[in-house]
């Protein structure tokens, strides 16, 4: 894996400059010393780990613009890091780069039921919003597996999604404005509940920008009402390509349910082990769950049973109650963790594929399986076709997270050559940033990079993420800047 050449001059300095971030940030917000330092050496991509110059964790805005602004004064490099859950190495630190951690940003600010959103600080975990508003009958809809752990300042750089991102989208379809401190220590709003974002969609931009463009201190989300009803379906297919073919089928028919995910049988037994949720011993399970009207789920389950049992579904069970329907989603939020058990490692992967071609890419995924001699696991959002082979390897055994990184790579080669995307929710980072070739050409990448150059000319915000080939913004080509970052002047600032 190639990072960027670390400055020796800036390490050198690392006294001076752990100096003077502890002027900015007193008492115990600045971490010097080694022990200190490791547990940010790495994010959930933990097959690489680097110690970082320094981590600093600010507890205002205020201290985030000055650490932005003296990192900038003096180009020290600047990794944002939320609770480090990320799979693609988003948040690896670099030997002479801080790591500037969000975790003391953990509060709510503002619940308004009224607007129907709650305004948040980066470091409050996905779940806390909907447990924040659940005595009232609301949540927040994304909620990724990670959700008990990860922050929603960590989903919006990801654009995470999650179980039910089906029917009501992923975090960029959730959130409306954010707060965000630039390069230079400038901050500006994009959106919120009392400001329409006009002209160019820059909170469009922000979601999903993985910490290269700035680091964001405040989110406002939209929370919805919970629905009268929901039940879950178990169906069981002979094939993965079956239920492949009951996914298509039940998206085609109209019907788009809050969630519908897809196990195989690895996966199946990894997690019937663990958490016992009594899933069927089948080759492929599907999950769908419908929600709404008591009238319309009660319709809706009829057909969804229909349409399963035409795609050859080989069992079929109705969610009876609440605990019930709880149960069958046990066994797929504890997936990662139960195939944790049947294998001493797993890189997990992240990619987009259209629907229709889930069969075909699973049974192309199990020939790769034979060809690399590792086991894969598979679990996903079906309905959206966004998959999580989780590819099982021992790192004791040399040469086996070289292969498991191949494997990897040719998955998500094979995502893009039938119509997908490297990646669903997960992020580039580092984990695809060197395939992000075969789905763009220089000239794409190009105009990305002058995109990050208008927020960050001194290219200092988490470099060696995302692009393959580090180029300096002169050679690029500036887009015409305003204050010398940005090219928007009627954002709000402050």
């Amino acid at each position: 894996m190639r990072m960027p050449e670390p400055d020796g001059a800036i390490i050198r300095n690392r006294a001076a400059i752990v100096a003077a971030l502890r002027a900015i940030v007193p008492g115990e917000g600045v971490v010097g010393d080694e022990d200190g330092l490791r547990p940010y050496e790495c994010d959930g991509l933990s097959a690489y780990r680097q110690l970082p110059l320094a981590v600093v964790l600010p507890e205002t805005t205020e201290q985030v613009a000055g650490v932005l602004k003296l990192c900038a004064e003096r180009s020290v490099k600047v990794v944002p890091r939320g609770a480090g859950t990320s799979l693609s190495g988003g948040a690896l630190p670099l030997a002479d780069g801080i790591v500037l951690g969000l975790g003391k940003f953990n509060r709510i600010l503002e619940i308004d039921y009224d607007n129907r959103c709650v305004i948040a600080q980066p470091g409050v975990t996905n779940l806390g919003i909907t447990h924040a508003v659940e005595a009232a009958g609301f949540y927040y809809a994304p909620d990724p597996s990670s959700q008990i752990a990860c922050t929603i300042g960590g989903n919006v750089a990801e654009n995470s999604g999650g179980v039910h991102c089906l029917k009501y989208g992923l975090t960029t379809n959730n959130v409306l404005g954010v707060e965000l401190v630039l390069m230079s220590g400038e901050i500006v709003r994009l959106g919120g509940k009392h400001l329409d974002a006009e002209g160019y969609d820059l909170l469009g931009i922000i979601t999903g920008s993985e910490g290269l463009l700035g680091v964001i201190t405040e989110v406002t989300v939209r929370i919805l009402r919970r629905p009268a009803t929901a039940r879950a379906l178990l169906l069981g297919f002979p094939s993965n390509v079956a239920a492949g073919d009951c996914v298509a089928r039940v998206v085609a028919a109209g019907i788009i349910p809050a969630g519908m995910e897809m196990m195989d049988r690895p996966a199946i037994q990894a997690a019937e082990a663990f958490c016992h949720p009594g899933y069927p011993d089948v080759e492929a399970l599907l999950i769908v769950e419908l929600d709404g009207p008591p009238v319309e789920v009660d319709h809706l389950i009829e057909r969804v049973q229909a349409i399963a049992a035409q795609a050859g579904a080989v069992s079929v069970r109705a969610s009876a109650n609440e605990a019930e329907r709880l149960r069958f989603w046990a066994g797929r939020k504890a997936a990662f963790p139960a195939v944790g058990r049947i294998s001493p490692d797993y890189y997990c992967m992240d990619g987009t594929i259209p629907r229709g071609r889930l069969g075909e890419v699973l049974s192309a995924m199990q020939e790769l399986s034979r060809r690399y001699e590792l086991r894969v696991a598979n679990v996903f959002h079906a309905g959206d076709g966004n998959l999580h082979p989780l590819i099982l390897y021992d790192a004791n055994n040399p040469g086996e997270l070289e292969r498991a990184e191949a494997f990897g790579a040719d998955i998500l080669r094979l995502c893009v050559a039938v119509g997908g995307v490297l990646t669903g929710e997960h992020g580039v980072g580092v984990e695809k940033r060197d395939l992000m070739g075969t789905m763009f050409d220089e000239v794409d990448l190009a105009h990305q990079e002058r995109l990050k150059c208008a927020f960050d000319p001194g290219g200092l915000l988490n470099p060696g993420k995302v692009f393959p080939t580090l180029h300096r913004c002169a050679e690029l080509g500036r887009l015409h800047v305003h204050r010398g970052f940005l090219p928007f002047p009627d954002l709000p600032r402050f």
